[in-house]
């Protein structure tokens, strides 16, 4: 049995206090939405002048837009939670149209999110919106086939170099046994309006411009998402339970870490760093959850994950029971 978390989150009062932040200001949400959905169209405008010159001045310029890209998915995301307008049909609509300029279906994408809010950190239930995760154990009894798979998929060359991509671009377009009516309608809405989007800007630049610009803009945009997932729950302090011992505000701030980044790749990534307090309540808009960590001195305890971390990070593949941590293999297998 795991034991209990000694840092602060088992104490539900912390939850109380991230009530004050729940409210989303329209003007702030606009706002947002204006530095950054004109910037990205304008590096759009600027790419296309420049794809007929050199492909190479493109692809400076699409890692620029890959960044808007990655904040457009945050506002995406808020609008899921009822994050970002206090109005159900607005935050829809603006999911909606964002989902397709990141080319994810809307009501697919947050059904499987909400899961992970429900089930983050729990050894008992994953498998739902998550890094496919082992333990130890698990890895151990597992045929030398299934072992190789398992190192492919976690090897970060694959899941972020090929994975993430695949997963915008290719998984992101089709349905799968089970879906509800609404997550199969936001996949052929989404792969629609990609399409007429496609179709649009074809028609004014040519397809093959059109994939010059885009496809690395998506893959540069899809890596950094997911990297940034992957070590909101994949890093060497994080605890995990089973289900008996598994605690919603415990796990919000020991299973999700505070990535201290950067100011310029915080701005780039929506405050989505803060992503203990996001655990601790989904509800808070981006722009404030800065604003929450910084005016409550009880979160000062969490201890922040730096980049260098982060990237250390990338070595940690198994769960250890016996342990209570994220190992290497080497690690595992001693």
């Amino acid at each position: 049995m795991a034991p209990k978390s000694s840092v602060p989150g088992s104490d539900k009062s912390l939850i109380k206090l991230t009530a004050a932040y729940k409210t989303p200001s329209v003007g702030m949400s606009i706002w947002q939405l204006i530095n950054t959905l004109v910037p990205y169209i304008g590096l759009w405008f600027l790419m296309v002048f420049l794809i007929d010159r050199s492909w190479w001045l493109v692809l400076p310029v699409s890692i620029l837009a890959a960044g808007f890209t990655v904040r457009l998915f945050i506002i995406f995301h808020d609008c899921g939670h009822g994050a970002f307008f206090r109005s159900k049909k607005a935050a829809d609509i603006t999911g909606i149209v964002l989902g397709i300029l990141t080319f994810t279906p809307y009501y697919r994408w947050h059904h499987a999110h909400l899961i992970h809010h429900r089930t983050a950190g729990n050894l008992d239930k994953r498998g739902v919106g998550d890094v496919w995760t082992l333990t130890v154990d698990e890895f151990r009894n597992l045929s030398p086939r299934k072992r190789m798979f398992y190192r492919i998929y976690r090897n970060p060359l694959i899941m972020f170099g090929l994975g993430a991509a695949l997963v915008f671009l290719v998984m992101n377009r089709f349905t799968r046994k089970g879906f509800g009516r609404k997550e199969r309608i936001s996949v052929y809405v989404t792969n629609l309006g990609i399409a007429v989007l496609a179709a649009g800007i074809s028609l004014l630049i040519g397809f093959e411009n059109y994939l010059l610009i885009q496809l690395p803009v998506i893959y540069f945009a899809s890596t950094a998402g997911v990297f940034l997932f992957y070590v909101q729950h994949q890093f060497s302090g994080v605890h995990w339970y089973r289900d008996q011992d598994w605690d919603y505000s415990t796990v919000a701030i020991s299973g999700a870490s505070y990535l201290k980044f950067p100011k310029i790749l915080q701005w780039f990534s929506g405050n989505i760093g803060f992503h203990h307090i996001h655990h601790l309540s989904s509800k808070i808009p981006n722009y404030k959850l800065e604003k929450c960590q910084r005016e409550n001195k009880e979160f000062s305890q969490v201890v922040p994950v730096n980049f260098r971390e982060s990237m250390k990070s990338l070595s940690l593949r198994l769960w250890d029971e016996d342990r209570q941590k994220l190992v290497s293999y080497r690690q595992a297998l001693v």
